[in-house]
């Protein structure tokens, strides 16, 4: 059986495939009994290392726990900002008008091309001499600022694709109706491009959360990574089992949202397999130009 993308493998390629899945999964253990046996030769894998995680609330009421609220903090007010900016300057780089696409290609190719954490830097560095914000916030101030310039501008890019990639049918289909570039926008290119460019924008918003702890390794951001140090100074936590805490704290709370993003694309793409747009007689006069109406002979075809 013979794909478009590819050509089925025949009994050889599929032995061959096998062949490679017992290694890699041979491997695979390897590498894990290797860790784990390294660790236990250290003695990292006591139980007097790991019990304050399992039996001491103090360590998630004073450390854990506040820099999660920091974490999904920053991360939830960068999305929240970032998203709709990031629409705005990709649907501007499609403007008809030269210097609107201009303005927007520049702003955008300006903040992807900056580092995020020298965007953190030259926040925090404005707000400190130029603002009134106190130097317990400003961290995040700075953390939200830099997350979100820079986010935003590959957003951009993410949306102007979602759009482009989308046939030139639909647009000519709406022109031929007589819908304006806005309707055009509104009602036929974005909410088709949503459900195409979802994926993207999920993988943005894991990269938004991980971000988060560039503000605690140099800004003094208390977010979740930045935790174990105080951790393992004042309450005598465990420093490699405080970061395996943290590690699976953080895959913990990407998985969360790439789950909750999986079900929401499943859902449009349910949505739209079970209703049709139905374009009426009433909606066609109403969208065609003044003077233009339909005859008899026409309503009949």
């Amino acid at each position: 059986m013979t794909s478009f993308l590819y050509d089925a493998p025949g009994p050889r390629a599929k032995r061959r495939n096998v062949l490679y899945t017992v290694v890699f999964l041979v491997a695979l253990a390897a590498l894990i009994w290797w860790v784990i046996q390294s660790l236990a030769d250290k003695n990292q894998l006591e139980w007097v290392k790991w019990k304050p995680f399992f039996t001491d609330s103090r360590a998630w009421s004073t450390y854990l726990w506040p820099g999660l609220e920091n974490t999904l903090k920053s991360a939830s007010l960068a999305m929240v900002i970032a998203l709709p900016l990031g629409a705005f300057f990709g649907i501007a780089r499609l403007s008809d008008h030269w210097w609107v696409r201009g303005v927007a290609g520049a702003v955008v190719e300006f903040f992807r091309a900056i580092p995020v954490l020298i965007l953190m830097f030259f926040a925090n560095a404005l707000y400190a001499q130029y603002t009134d914000i106190s130097p317990d916030t400003r961290p995040l101030y700075a953390v939200v600022t830099g997350l979100v310039l820079y986010n935003a501008s590959v957003l951009a890019e993410v949306v102007r694709a979602g759009i482009l990639s989308l046939p030139a049918g639909q647009t000519d289909a709406a022109k031929a109706i007589g819908m304006r570039k806005g309707q055009t926008m509104r009602y036929v290119l974005l909410p088709q491009s949503v459900t195409a460019m979802l994926p993207a924008i999920v993988s943005q918003m894991v990269v938004i959360v991980k971000d988060t702890a560039l503000g605690g390794a140099l800004l003094g951001f208390s977010e979740l990574l930045a935790s174990v140090r105080p951790m393992s100074a004042n309450y005598g936590a465990n420093t490699i089992a405080s970061f395996t805490i943290v590690a699976v704290m953080f895959v913990l709370l990407n998985f969360a949202l790439t789950t909750f993003a999986t079900w929401l694309e499943g859902r449009l793409r349910r949505g739209r397999k079970s209703t049709g747009a139905v374009v009426t007689a009433g909606a066609v006069e109403e969208l065609a130009t003044p003077g233009e109406h339909l005859g008899p002979t026409d309503e009949k075809k």
